[in-house]
């Protein structure tokens, strides 16, 4: 007997938390594909907002919200992994969720992710638990120094972490994040960082994006490649071990899992219960995107196929880039492979996401070249 649910079809009402561009994607895919979509966000000016049939203004624990986001959708899910898990179980009352509270309650906490990933066999950096000052002594013993003590809850794109190399800069840093629990995680000899996507269904079926490679720019995603430059076997670990985790989280929906290549060996970073900035080269590269696959899997219609179509290069427009009469829009815009997608958000800052654009091209290397060129252009 199958463990599907009876299919949500066009027409339906789907829900979501969170109204950032995760969400305006999501609420694009779904809407093309002939859902309504009601967007729960406190944010006036949210990207997914201004996309949604309804904008609900409301904090993620509102009671009166929740109950009209459960009472007026077929289906809800998340664009961020920091909804509180008694708002996922609300509105369990009212209709269905994906993800579900308990494999958000894991991986929405740092502290809570890495004991679950020691604890079910899977390798990560070395790391030590901090929940008081007094901790940090015998936490450098373990994981050595430099190490990066990073809060457990609210930290993302590099912020709530700080690179430490002695205790009095141990003691500092747990300090300015206000004494509350962190991970200490020691460093690796970084070869490289890459990511899988994933949707996993009701029944446990699984389908995986290829794998992206991902470097980093003061801890925010600034270019993903795909496919990866990794040998075959580690790309099919990869893939294998993000699997794993979904199935041993018992997850249901959209995932990613960010791995560490050092030494020639995976080591899982951090998981993110949702679709990923690095997964948005699916967007134009691939037969089905992480969001469709995302409504797919809410939704309990079968799982699209998630070839690539071609190599691509997926590079993030952070808001440093409205800067002496940028960004260049007519230059990136004159290349017919490039593909430019914007967030709709009203305010452009240093380090935040405004959007990104994809170069498809059947040869990665060129691919490569002229995202990079186009990355100093803009």
């Amino acid at each position: 007997m199958s463990n599907r649910p009876l299919p949500i079809l066009p027409g339906a009402t789907l829900g979501i938390l969170g109204g950032g561009q995760l969400g305006r994607m999501f609420t694009l895919a779904a809407r093309g594909m002939g859902y309504k979509v009601m967007v729960l966000d406190p944010d006036a000016a949210s990207p997914a907002g201004q996309m949604a049939d309804i904008h609900l203004q409301a904090g993620y624990t509102d009671p009166g919200a929740l109950q009209r986001l459960g009472a007026a959708c077929a289906a809800v899910t998340t664009e961020f992994e920091n909804v509180p898990a008694a708002s996922l179980i609300e509105l369990a009352n009212y209709c269905r969720v994906s993800p579900g509270a308990a494999a958000v309650a894991i991986v929405q906490d740092r502290s809570h992710e890495k004991a679950w990933l020691a604890d079910n066999g899977f390798a990560t950096a070395p790391f030590a638990l901090v929940d008081s000052e007094a901790g940090l002594d015998a936490a450098l013993a373990a994981t050595g120094t430099p190490a990066l003590l990073k809060v457990s809850r609210f930290g993302y794109d590099g912020k709530g972490q700080a690179r430490v190399g002695t205790l009095e800069a141990a003691r500092a840093a747990f300090r300015e994040f206000g004494g509350q629990p962190c991970v200490l995680e020691g460093f690796v000899r970084l070869e490289r960082e890459v990511s899988v996507v994933l949707a996993r269904d009701d029944a446990g079926e699984c389908t995986l994006f290829p794998v992206a490679e991902n470097r980093h720019d003061n801890g925010i995603l600034d270019v993903s490649i795909v496919p990866a430059r990794v040998p075959d076997s580690l790309a099919q670990e990869a893939r294998e071990t993000a699997r794993a985790v979904a199935g041993k989280l018992g997850y249901v929906g959209v995932m990613a899992v960010e791995f560490f290549v050092a030494d020639g060996q995976l080591m899982i970073n951090e998981i993110a219960p949702r679709p990923h900035n690095s997964g948005h080269y699916t967007l134009d590269a691939c037969v089905t995107d992480q969001f469709e696959q995302q409504v797919r899997v809410l939704c309990g219609l079968p799982l699209g196929d998630t070839r690539l179509l071609s190599p691509v290069v997926m590079v993030n427009i952070l808001g440093d880039r409205w800067r002496d009469g940028g960004p260049h829009w007519d230059a990136l815009l004159a290349h017919p492979a490039i593909k430019l997608h914007l967030y709709g958000k009203e305010t452009a800052r240093a380090g935040r996401k405004m959007g990104h654009f994809n170069v498809l091209d059947a040869d990665p290397d060129r691919a490569l070249q002229l995202a990079e060129r186009m990355r100093g252009v803009l």
